[in-house]
């Protein structure tokens, strides 16, 4: 648990988090049920929630969880309307649903790219279009999980690039659009995280020393240090912040992306 913040901070919140048993947002989904607030979770398949519910009941927290493909609007609707029919509402909602692998583009299929794009994108708008009235009665927020790799370009990555460039712009005019029914609409952009599977799978080991001189800080980053940004932006210490999509890579994007 992070002693950056009140374990309190989201006590009495309802977070709708998908995405939610692994990797990123599933550390998301652990921090909010450590600093009180109550969760849902979502995935393709329930089975692979079981993990983080039993994680987050095992030190008193309470998840729920729901099946549900993002890309899936009736399904998501569904998942929305289970979790206020257990909880009776919903406070905050966090897109953590992605896919991606490498691949150059031109080997790169039309169904590959649109894969991508409807997991990030379109699943991204699926669950904040279906979560609406919701968050409009409790003057809720969203958080979407995007990325650094379309801030220049990234090779192997267009597909997820381009889906990623999707959801800052989501997340840009949702917040003008629904900041009036005071829902503050935010993302954080991870860098290179590597204590996550993702990582593991897409970087090739030989790269992992070029990558990090190319990182001011000189260090990968933890999901503990993605964590602590959504912990912020969920707290009523960021409640004048909407619309911005908070970069958490050490300002590795500053300088670009070739590891030649």
């Amino acid at each position: 648990m992070s002693n950056l913040f009140n374990t309190d901070i989201l006590q009495g919140k309802v977070a709708f988090v998908t995405g939610g048993g692994t990797g990123i947002t599933g550390g998301v989904a652990r921090a909010f049920a450590e600093h009180g607030a109550k969760l849902a979770i979502t995935s393709r398949k329930e089975e692979n929630l079981a993990a983080m519910k039993a994680a987050v009941e095992g030190f008193g927290g309470e998840c729920f969880t729901v099946a549900a493909d993002v890309r899936d609007y009736e399904a998501v609707e569904n998942a929305i309307a289970k979790t206020v029919e257990h909880y009776g509402k919903i406070d905050i909602v966090v897109n953590g649903a992605a896919g991606n692998f490498l691949c150059a583009a031109d080997q790169l299929s039309s169904n590959g790219f649109g894969t991508v794009v409807d997991i990030d994108t379109k699943g991204t708008f699926n669950v904040c279009r279906a979560s609406f009235e919701e968050l409009k009665k409790s003057k809720g927020q969203i958080l979407n999980i995007s990325a650094t790799l379309h801030y220049l370009a990234t090779p192997m990555q267009i597909h997820v690039s381009a889906a990623k460039a999707g959801v800052d712009a989501i997340t840009r005019n949702l917040s003008v659009e629904w900041g009036r029914h005071g829902i503050r609409v935010n993302g954080i952009a991870p860098g290179p995280i590597e204590d996550t599977e993702g990582m593991k799978r897409l970087l090739m080991p030989e790269l992992k020393d070029k990558m990090t001189k190319k990182i001011p800080l000189g260090r990968f980053g933890r999901i503990a240090d993605i964590e602590n940004s959504a912990l912020f932006l969920a707290s009523d210490g960021a409640s004048y912040i909407n619309g911005v999509t908070l970069v958490v890579d050490g300002g590795q994007w500053l300088l670009g992306t070739s590891l030649m």
